[in-house]
């Protein structure tokens, strides 16, 4: 038997690896056992999708120095991608009885039963950067207290008036837009089924069908990843339609990165030969500006820990709250990244 309770710590611990799970204690700043605006300390569970770009690193750094700041308790967990490993770490928080859950779902569907597994718990629900769709007939505010983050569709829309203004005032190496003449644009876009790929797709879709001759050649998942988005873009390189491309849109600028080293190998100019807008407003994507490689980011805010750590804390405190928390968020290109560039936190 002792052996037996001598193990049993060790192997919970264990299993606390195995599952991504870890355990961050908030700040001293805001006093003992006590979140800031609480009269005790919060504990709140966090599932993270991964880390497959400079803005999600962003976004997990800034949760986790919001929760420091805050004071609260947070058990982080990695899904490494996998929808799975966030079904299991939500069920560990629901075991745990945290107070509040935040999670950032990796695709849109599939949260039907787990989200009801949480409301029968009693526990709220902060969904961030990213929503979710639910069988017919149900509606997610029934299920999600709050969602912070972004405009998809809006981030797309500023993405397309940008390039069709752009190719009617500047145009690339080959042409301009003169309202009739083809312009051939090339999407990569990130992880099938997720919010920010299905908003993005859905904005750039309603806001090009207004000009007809935008036409779509190439359109491929690059999963968000630097290296897939070089990968499929060396592929599409290599095509007999290379030489059609106009314009590239990629829907983050880690993709957009990754396709402008292969651009460069096949021998062409990113930036002149190809337009090149992404989204996400990374400093890796100014670094690009500044070469006059990438044409244009739009802004997509990871810096939401503190909105999430101030809504968490109205929520328990049966404090009104708005459900959609929109992020502020600009544009940049050319004109105005050099300026910019000194202030970027991420």
């Amino acid at each position: 038997m002792k052996k037996f309770f001598v193990v049993l710590p060790a192997l919970a611990a264990a299993l606390m690896v195995i599952s991504g799970c870890q355990r961050e204690s908030g700040g001293a700043s805001a006093g003992g056992d006590v979140s800031r605006g609480m009269d005790r300390r919060i504990v709140m569970g966090y599932s993270q999708i991964g880390a497959e770009s400079e803005w999600r690193t962003a976004c997990t750094n800034s949760v986790k120095a919001a929760a420091e700041e805050w004071n609260i308790e947070l058990i982080f967990s990695d899904a490494q991608q996998k929808q799975e490993n966030q079904m299991q770490a939500i069920r560990s928080f629901i075991r745990q009885k945290v107070d509040i859950i935040g999670f950032t779902p990796v695709v849109e569907t599939g949260w039907d039963a787990i989200l009801q597994e949480i409301k029968d718990a009693g526990i709220p629900v902060i969904c961030v950067d990213r929503q979710v769709t639910l069988a017919a007939g149900k509606n997610q505010e029934d299920y999600i207290t709050a969602f912070i983050g972004s405009n998809m569709q809006a981030e797309a829309t500023k993405a397309a008036q940008w390039i069709v203004n752009y190719m009617k005032t500047t145009g690339n190496t080959k042409k301009k837009d003169d309202g009739s003449t083809d312009i051939n644009v090339a999407i990569l876009e990130g992880t099938t089924g997720s919010g920010a790929q299905v908003g993005r797709t859905e904005g750039w879709n309603a806001e090009i069908a207004k000009y007809p001759n935008y036409k779509t050649i190439f359109r491929q998942t690059g999963n968000f990843t630097r290296a897939e988005g070089q990968q499929v873009m060396e592929a599409w390189m290599k095509s007999p339609q290379a030489n059609d491309i106009d314009v590239l849109l990629a829907q983050n600028d880690d993709m957009a990165i990754g396709a402008i080293d292969a651009i460069n190998a096949a021998g062409k100019k990113p930036g002149t030969d190809i337009i090149i807008v992404s989204i996400d407003a990374v400093k890796g994507a100014f670094d690009a500006m500044l070469r006059k490689e990438l044409n244009a980011t739009i802004e997509c805010n990871p810096l939401l820990g503190p909105q999430v750590m101030d809504t968490a804390v109205k929520i328990l405190n049966n404090q009104p709250v708005t459900w959609w928390v929109e992020s502020e968020e600009s544009q940049f290109d050319w004109t105005n990244a050099e300026a910019a560039y000194p202030s970027r936190q991420y």
